[in-house]
């Protein structure tokens, strides 16, 4: 057995306990940890193939996980324009006007990223940028990627001249009093309405659209994610590019199981379970409940300000609980998107009936968990279902005087229970944590550093959205290393420090549990080790 690389000179910090094991150096072979000690013995075991490392001091982690993930439509929806950064109408207007004076003519012109708070308390839709986009035919994401704003041309392109019917109960072509598009689009399957007609990228520049956004995640310490779709030919390119040697994150991907999936679309998934590379694997389903509150597409036990939220994505909310129950049965774990308290609740009533059917034993989990009432809390811990949550969207797409959309949809009462983390975890459930990018920035230390400041990121000089809700420093790191390893059902190889583990490692400069969370995100990330093999290296190293 082959050494393949050794640290010698670190610190080893096991986030089970929050110490620092005994041990100097590791090292691996075969994608494993097989040894811990002193550098001296440590680095006995080279021999001339071997790469050693001195990382000088630095902190060893276990391989840092996002927990939700979507590399690529996050590669893919993350070009063109940035309008993340807009705070007003006027900033969007200036963008849009800039990019419009590079455009080509006929070209179309995409935008990502835009927050529905630049609208105030008007309503979302094109008509501030019509005169900006005349006869421009322009598609701009709003920041959930489950809405887009398409401009009066490109409506006109796609055929769009009033509402349509979906499958997806919350779809909707939002018109005017007189039945015109107001340009907002909600949920993916309106959306594509408009995307389809749009010029498409070539395979091979989405291709290394993927690979740029892979390498950039590998270089903020990032080992692995947890892909939450499948879509499109996303699992064809993991697999070219395992197969290649260029995949520098290790994916467990959840396809997607939409309302309308007959028996032999999830006999499908079933059979798909599995499947995958060294460095990719097909393992659950991802299923959805709702959709969101800045859209009024979330399911809400009651309406929010504008009388919205108040259906499932489900038309048949009770054919999500059959197919549950038939994944259950099959041993397939589940993810399903849940925001509003709701969604939330019927999705822990489908897991509850799938374990007195069939039992226990698969472990499901629920994305986002947005809003959740007290006596929803506890029944994560009974039932085994993983809280998988995603705290850098509270920190900045909502504010701590509830002024932003988000919070006046709700009401007070409702937002003052945003993205309950602490409860979450005092009340005994597992709490995994992710970015969900592209919808918010991916690097680890960013997310861990919401989880606990809760701040806006852009100004942390403002007051922190429900800081009674912040984790500590060691639990954040837990939600991306053990519990994330947790689950994936992994917790037996990965997300500790330990001899046979995972040789996934990320090795920061300073110690993420004693480093203040404003400063978390500048904690310069040394090392990312992925199956025994670098795949980001400091230049000082």
């Amino acid at each position: 057995m082959r050494t393949s690389v050794i640290l010698l000179s670190a610190r080893l910090l096991d986030p089970a306990t929050g110490e620092f094991l005994p041990h100097t150096a590791l090292a691996a072979a075969d994608g494993r940890i097989t040894a811990l000690g002193d550098d001296r013995e440590v680095r006995a075991l080279a021999d001339a193939s071997t790469t050693v490392i001195d990382v000088k001091g630095g902190v060893v982690t276990p391989g840092l996980v996002d927990g939700h993930t979507h590399p690529v439509s996050g590669a893919d929806l993350t070009h063109g324009l940035d309008l993340s950064g807009c705070t007003g109408l006027e900033d969007v207007r200036e963008a849009l006007a800039r990019a419009v004076r590079d455009l080509a003519p006929g070209a179309w012109l995409h935008g990502w990223g835009l927050d529905p708070n630049v609208f105030g308390d008007g309503p979302v839709g094109t008509a501030p940028f019509d005169a900006v986009l005349a006869g421009v035919p322009a598609f701009l994401l709003l920041f959930d990627a489950h809405s887009a704003l398409a401009s009066r041309r490109a409506l006109e392109l796609a055929g769009v001249d009033g509402p349509r019917s979906f499958a997806q109960a919350t779809a909707e072509v939002v018109c005017d009093a007189d039945g015109r598009p107001t340009g907002l689009l909600l949920e993916d399957a309106a959306c594509e309405l408009v995307e389809r007609v749009a010029p498409q990228p070539t395979r091979e520049e989405r291709r290394e659209r993927l690979v740029a956004a892979l390498r950039a995640m590998a270089a903020t310490g990032l080992t692995g994610g947890h892909v939450m779709d499948a879509n499109g030919d996303s699992l064809a390119l993991y697999a070219e590019l395992d197969a290649a040697g260029r995949l520098p994150l290790r994916l467990r991907v959840a396809p997607w199981c939409q309302p309308g999936t007959d028996a032999d679309g999830v006999r499908a998934l079933i059979e798909q379970q599995g499947t995958g590379g060294r460095l990719w694997r097909t393992a659950g389903v991802k299923l959805f409940m709702d959709g969101t509150i800045d859209n009024g597409t979330a399911w809400l036990e009651h309406p929010d300000c504008h009388g919205e939220s108040r259906h499932a994505f489900w038309p048949d909310p009770q054919e999500y609980t059959r197919i549950v129950g038939e994944l259950h049965r099959a041993g397939v774990p589940t993810a399903t998107h849940a925001i509003g308290d709701a969604a939330v609740r019927h999705v822990l009533d489908a897991v509850e009936k799938a374990q007195a059917d069939s039992g226990r034993g698969i472990r499901h989990r629920i994305e986002h968990i947005e809003t959740v009432p007290d006596d929803t809390l506890r029944r994560f811990a009974g039932l085994g279902v993983v809280a998988s949550m995603q705290p850098t969207h509270c920190c900045d797409f909502t504010r701590a005087d509830h002024t932003d959309n988000w919070s006046r949809r709700l009401g007070e009462q409702r937002a003052s229970r945003a993205w309950r983390c602490r409860d979450l975890h005092d009340s005994g459930a597992v709490v995994a944590l992710g970015s969900d990018w592209p919808i918010a920035p991916y690097p680890p230390l960013g997310v861990m550093a919401g989880a606990r400041h809760r701040r806006p990121t852009r100004d942390l000089t403002q007051a922190p959205h429900g800081p009674e809700q912040a984790l500590t420093a060691l639990e954040a790191l837990q939600g991306m290393t053990v519990n994330a390893a947790y689950a994936a059902g992994e917790e037996h190889e990965a997300g500790r420090i330990a001899v046979g583990h995972r040789a996934d490692l990320t090795v920061l400069g300073a110690d993420p549990l004693t480093t203040p969370a404003t400063e978390l995100p500048d904690v310069p990330v040394l090392l990312t080790v992925l199956d025994g093999d670098p795949t980001h290296r400091d230049a000082g190293l």
